[in-house]
């Protein structure tokens, strides 16, 4: 029987060689929303790694909207020619598929990179005044957020507009929308961080809303052939929150505006919420939304054993499974499933010859 891991799946206009999605990772290395050196080394490391689609990191589509100072971002003909220049260099050398996730943080931005302690930074350190659907801070010591009145929901929607249109004039062949994790369009959906009395507040349709806008106008502006994504938080892990339920109905509103993915992770909203880790512990919210929705759907969440993505692809619980943390450990794991599994990946020519003896048909002639 051969891998279900390493089949092709179309995904929309889109061809991917296999089922293994890179998921966006914030690399908190950028200057002021320009990609860097780094980035090149990250995703041109990760583009030689033989997966399917490649997914650049939660990207802020305004200043405002950025998780730290040093978030990648794309608001500005600056850092559309930052981008560029990395995906010129990228593209010389793998012809992986590529896209990229755009998000705004909402409550949850102004903060420090992790490895600096995270939490809130003062706005007299590279800090700066919060945005939000309430004045409800993620933590009990954050300055409360500014509730987002008319003109700020208008102007972050045209900032996701324009945002995605950068995308496109950079050849970027696949948009994510992040509406999880508890991030500004998670905040709306959330009645744990969106207590407002207007039409983007109290019901589900009102909290929905918002972020169906944002999804109404990115998928207005882009082509057609470009899949539209989102990616959701299916629980928040915390009594009264969202959950499984609310996401069906959101992602069944999103299928019935032609989303062409959703890509499901969990939690980020709540400072209580209390998840018990475990492989694959976000596998069953992918499978709940599948079954639902029938949407193509993409599993993530300590996924790391070969045997245990085929297993969700072979199941049926989603149509590809992604990595994280997990392919910066091991930047090859899909030469090494391969391997594993009796499957073949694309490899550079320059590393042809590494091919061990045992495996002389895992890399693609």
């Amino acid at each position: 029987m051969p891998s279900q891991l390493f089949q092709p799946f179309d995904l929309g206009g889109l061809h991917l060689a296999n089922r293994i999605v890179i998921a966006p990772m914030c690399q908190y290395s950028a200057e002021e929303g320009s990609a860097t050196d780094w980035h090149l080394i990250h995703l041109g490391n990760l583009a030689l790694s033989g997966a399917g689609l490649l997914i650049i990191e939660a990207t802020a589509v305004e200043p405002d909207g950025r998780i730290s100072p040093d978030d990648l971002g794309l608001w500005s003909d600056a850092n559309e020619a930052a981008l560029g220049r990395v995906l010129e260099a990228v593209r010389r050398h793998s012809d992986m598929p590529i896209g990229i996730q755009l998000g705004h943080a909402g409550r949850k931005a102004s903060v420090h990179s992790p490895w600096t302690g995270g939490g809130q930074r003062p706005l007299e350190d590279r800090g700066w005044q919060t945005l939000a659907p309430s004045a409800l801070p993620m933590q009990a010591n954050d300055r409360p957020p500014l509730p987002l009145d008319a003109a700020g929901l208008k102007r972050i929607r045209e900032a996701f507009v324009a945002t995605a249109r950068r995308a496109v004039r950079l050849g970027l062949r696949a948009i994510e929308l992040h509406c999880a994790h508890g991030y500004l369009l998670h905040q709306f959906l959330s009645p744990l961080a969106n207590q407002r009395d207007d039409a983007y507040g109290g019901s589900l349709e009102n909290r929905m809303r918002f972020p169906l806008e944002v999804f109404d106008a990115v998928r207005e502006a882009v082509p057609a052939a470009i899949p539209v994504g989102v990616r959701v938080s299916g629980t928040d892990w915390a009594e009264a929150g969202w959950d499984i339920a609310q996401t069906i109905a959101f992602c069944e509103a999103l299928k019935a505006r032609g989303v062409s993915f959703i890509h499901v992770s969990s939690g980020g909203v709540s400072a209580a919420q209390k998840i018990a880790l475990s492989p694959g512990y976000q596998v069953p919210l992918a499978r709940a939304v599948k079954a639902a929705t029938s949407v193509p759907t993409i599993a993530v969440g300590l996924i790391t054993d070969y045997e245990h993505a085929e297993a969700v692809i072979a199941g049926g619980d989603a149509d590809m499974v992604a990595l994280a943390r997990g392919i910066l450990y091991e930047p090859r794991w899909p030469w090494h499933a391969a391997a594993h599994l009796g499957a073949s990946v694309k490899a550079p020519k320059q590393y042809l010859r590494s091919q061990p003896n045992r495996f002389r048909t895992l890399f693609e002639s």
